[in-house]
């Protein structure tokens, strides 16, 4: 058997975290067995169904490299398919016209309630007569015994049939419901396994006796646990329960955050990071825990400096141009500058202001950073320095050496001219090291921004 999952999102809202982790699962899943992992758009909710909505799923999986086979499946493409397994089902007795009125039903709930009773569907028009009338399309429920579910992550679950009511398989409108469609696409998608958040645990039993109604296999299910905040409470906004693509916008790397969700609920030992081989190599769903996971952003932020510090540089070019903002193209090459900035970034945007200095002259000086830093004696050090600097052929080493010399002859220590120079090319007392950046700027860049920093502090003092 060829391992075949699936990812069936609903374009009602944004990928959330919980929704990328689902996938996620249901994708190593997958790969780990060899197998194939499809992509399906619910959008049967047409009311609620928007195309923005669709295109974070498809935008957000690609980024985190979701990938799926053939082109994403759209539900409500399908509908021709789902209304002919609701009419098998009526040609076979297996379902009926339900002809109650919205004020019937309430009646009935009410009078249930009263009683102490479960308010369901009591399956008073299971042999009613032909009506012109509308009606909706029922599943006639068996009403003794139990549907188990073998679940993969919480184990055997059973559920009492008496509790489940004569679920409604097509709306008086002749649409189709949830459950009929899900059933119907991952029976003709030749679906194996389905891997889904635990929310949907209780549609399962019905999904069941609906697969075995049709003569249809059941696949193998297997029910995630929810994620909630790090007050246990349930994911929010607060929480970090965003669009997926709103990480992105942060500065996250897509590997962080797939290396994050994949421990999200799911261990292999003590270990915490791990590359995509790895992921794909070690997963299995027997690992996945069965109480919920919390979200720690801590914990990410520290994945994504890891991920950041190993990725290659021309790995990062792409991402921290879109950051930096501004032309790259007339300064030194953006792989060579992002290497001095790895170590010590958290995230892309921190790159990126890192990187900017080099792209970007400096229109104003810190002026806590002025004050401290320029002296009686600084314009001297800073003329000695260009004089070198005009006179003597350039690179950064050779940069730091005249620094070293000229403080060294003055017998002051290296701080007090290298700060006032990066100053005046970053305008701010902080960069990378002085010769690294010294040499990527380079002489020509260099010495404008030293004169131009030079003239406008002599003026403003």
């Amino acid at each position: 058997m060829t391992v075949r999952t699936r990812f069936a999102p609903s374009p009602t809202g944004m990928l959330h975290i919980g929704g990328a982790r689902t996938a996620l699962f249901s994708w190593l899943f997958a790969k780990h067995h060899g197998g194939e992992f499809v992509l399906r758009i619910e959008d049967t909710d047409k009311e609620r169904s928007t195309d923005e909505a669709t295109q974070v799923i498809l935008d957000g999986m690609t980024w985190l490299g979701l990938d799926w086979v053939g082109e994403p499946v759209y539900q409500g493409t399908r509908q021709d398919q789902h209304i002919a397994a609701a009419e098998k089902l009526l040609a076979e007795g297996k379902a009926y016209k339900c002809y109650c009125t919205i004020e019937e039903l309430d009646a009935m709930r009410e009078k249930q309630r009263i009683e102490g009773k479960n308010a369901m569907y009591d399956g008073r028009c299971r042999h009613a007569a032909a009506q012109d009338k509308p009606y909706v399309v029922r599943f006639l429920s068996p009403n003794e015994g139990e549907t188990w579910v073998k679940d993969m992550v919480l184990g055997d679950v059973s559920f009492n049939n008496a509790d489940l009511d004569d679920l409604i398989l097509l709306r008086t409108d002749g649409s189709p419901t949830y459950n009929l469609a899900v059933v119907v696409d991952d029976a003709d998608m030749g679906i194996t396994h389905v891997v889904r958040g635990s929310d949907h645990l209780n549609n399962t039993p019905r999904q069941i006796q609906l697969y075995q109604a049709l003569g249809l296999n059941v696949p193998s299910f297997a029910h995630i646990p929810l994620i909630h905040g790090p007050d246990g409470a349930k994911m929010s906004k607060r929480h970090g329960a965003v669009a997926i693509t709103d990480y992105r916008e942060q500065g996250y790397l897509p590997h962080a955050l797939i290396n994050y969700l994949a421990r999200l609920g799911w261990s292999h030992g003590d270990e915490e990071v791990f590359s995509l081989d790895a992921l794909i190599q070690h997963f299995d769903l027997n690992h996945v825990g069965k109480g919920a996971a919390r979200f720690d952003k801590d914990k990410l932020d520290w994945l994504n400096a890891h991920w950041l510090r190993e990725s290659a540089a021309k790995d990062l070019v792409a991402e921290a141009s879109r950051f930096i903002g501004v032309d790259t193209s007339n300064g030194p090459d953006l792989e060579a500058v992002i290497p001095c900035l790895q170590e010590r970034s958290k995230n892309l945007i921190e790159l990126a202001e890192g990187a900017r200095l080099f792209y970007v002259a400096p229109s104003e000086y810190q002026e806590k950073a002025v004050n401290k830093n320029f002296k009686e004696d600084t314009w001297g050090l800073l003329e000695a320095f260009i004089s070198k600097a005009e006179s003597e052929s350039w690179s950064g080493e050779a940069a730091h050496q005249w620094i070293e010399e000229i403080c060294t002859a003055k017998e002051v220590n290296m701080g007090k001219l290298a700060q006032p120079i990066r100053i005046l090319i970053a305008g701010v007392p902080v960069s990378p090291p002085i010769d690294i950046t010294l040499g990527l700027l380079g002489k020509d860049e260099t010495l404008r921004r030293l004169h131009a920093g030079i003239t406008k502090l002599k003026a403003n003092s």
